[in-house]
């Protein structure tokens, strides 16, 4: 196998372990709303334990790019796909460590029956998640309109992140007796809102890929 070929080969390699880390990302944040409306501790427990295989990929894919950079010195856009694959890596790795925070939330909470569905919370969860998939979407396709979109859609993540707290600290005062329970109901609110700003971060690094400058989508 000739050199660049090689180098190409490992290229795939580095994206296919990224959509995996990506895909076991989307189905750990999956669980993680489905354990809490449900109050499944036990569900919850395998999402903190699954995490580990989302923790290895991104430790695989971090010493591969860094083997890459060592061995094939690339320059220009081939540079530029290493670091953005290192970069979504451990965007995505932190969001999979959202989905652990909330299955920790879970816990937390019991079996305790919540105060009311968490509808809102899990529209917010949805879009989201739908964040995470089309910024990987938008990063193999090198999609810089797709990106856009889904930076774009963070607005619909803030807006329902502050109307769901606005309504937890509201009925906080009234029902002290839910105090632990909406406590933890408003930290999964920060994580989902977090895990958006994450994939605006994905839609940043697939622009720099493709443009070769760095755009703040969060502005």
């Amino acid at each position: 196998m000739v050199v660049r070929e090689k180098f190409e080969y490992d290229l795939k390699i580095l994206q296919d372990k990224l959509n995996e880390i990506a895909s076991l990302s989307v189905k750990s944040l999956s669980e993680a709303i489905g354990a809490l409306e449900t109050r499944n501790v036990e569900a919850a427990l395998e999402i903190i334990e699954n995490d580990e295989r989302i923790d290895d990929l991104d430790e695989e894919i971090n010493d591969l790019a860094i083997l890459l950079i060592a061995k094939q010195q690339p320059v220009a856009i081939d540079l530029r796909r290493i670091i953005v694959a290192i970069k979504i890596s451990n965007d995505i790795e932190r969001m999979a460590d959202f989905a652990v925070n909330i299955a920790k939330s879970t816990i937390r909470i019991g079996d305790e029956p919540l105060f009311k569905p968490i509808e809102t919370i899990k529209k917010m969860h949805a879009i989201a998640v739908e964040m995470l998939s089309l910024s990987v979407k938008a990063y193999n396709e090198e999609d810089v309109v797709l990106a856009k979109q889904v930076a774009e859609m963070d607005d619909q993540v803030d807006d329902l992140y502050g109307q769901t707290i606005r309504e937890l600290l509201e009925i906080m005062p009234e029902r002290k007796e839910l105090m632990q329970q909406l406590t933890q109901l408003m930290f999964v609110c920060r994580y989902i809102e977090r895990t958006a700003d994450h994939a605006t971060n994905i839609s940043e690094s697939v622009l720099y890929l493709v443009k070769g400058r760095r755009y703040d989508l969060n502005a």
